[in-house]
């Protein structure tokens, strides 16, 4: 029997292979079970199964638990597959960009502000964000017009919201025309125009800033508005226009 063998038939650099296959397998398994503890877009479900619930402990003492037992949202009668037949496409029912479908889809986040380490509202107004201001060598937007996608002005920019903690843009706020409301506009959607100063949208149409969902305070912003909003504008890229969501040959 030749040195580090168990017997004549085994030796260690077998067993070790035997034990990191062995602990290689587990591994995958509890990462596939780890990956759905949040759940996935339409189905947690398959091999392997779903993990036991766990009880997380959040900044402030709250706890939150997952999975959480609450059944994805399959789009119920706000979409209809195209024809019962399996990999048909589904069309929307109603108003996509307000109903969560296709591109406009969000997730239900905490309907709480996002904090930063003092505790305090992380995206806020410059109204708020006093010690904050725009850069004296790049162009202030308020004051300049928002202009859609079909060349209709559809508010003037009154405010700008900044994300305290990442020293960010993030959105502007608009007065809409049609309706009087205030709007956000995220920041990745908008083409700042200092030339003509102008703010340039090519998501939606002038007419669709009246629907984009509202804040339930003027000064902060929750997680799952801030998602709802980026959502109607993301919905705008295919829905906005009949021609955006039709075949392009």
């Amino acid at each position: 029997m030749e040195k580090g063998a168990l017997t004549s038939y085994i030796d260690v650099t077998q067993v070790v292979l035997y034990v990191f296959w062995f602990f290689f397998a587990g591994l995958i398994y509890y990462l596939r079970q780890e990956d759905k503890r949040e759940g996935y877009a339409l189905d947690a479900g398959g091999f392997p199964p779903p993990p036991e619930p766990k009880t997380f402990i959040l900044p402030g003492g709250r706890t939150v638990e997952a999975p959480s037992g609450i059944v994805p949202d399959d789009g119920g009668d706000r979409i209809k597959q195209a024809r019962d037949y399996p990999g048909e496409p589904f069309d929307p029912t109603g108003d996509p960009m307000r109903d969560g479908v296709g591109p406009a889809t969000y997730a239900d986040r905490l309907d709480e502000p996002d904090l930063t380490w003092e505790g305090e509202p992380k995206i806020v107004p410059l109204r708020v964000a006093t010690d904050y201001s725009v850069h004296e060598k790049d162009p202030d937007p308020r004051g300049m017009e928002v202009v859609g996608a079909d060349g209709v002005v559809a508010g003037t920019v009154s405010d700008v919201w900044v994300d305290r903690a990442e020293r960010l843009v993030r959105h502007l706020e608009l007065k809409v025309q049609s309706s009087g409301k205030t709007a956000l506009l995220p920041i990745v959607f908008a083409n700042i125009d200092g030339k003509r100063s102008q703010v340039l949208v090519n998501a939606i149409l002038g007419s669709q800033f009246a629907g984009v969902p509202e804040l339930r305070s003027p000064n902060q912003l929750t997680a799952r508005e801030e998602d709802r909003i980026s959502a109607y504008y993301g919905g705008g890229t295919l829905y906005a226009e009949p021609s955006r969501s039709e075949p392009l040959m």
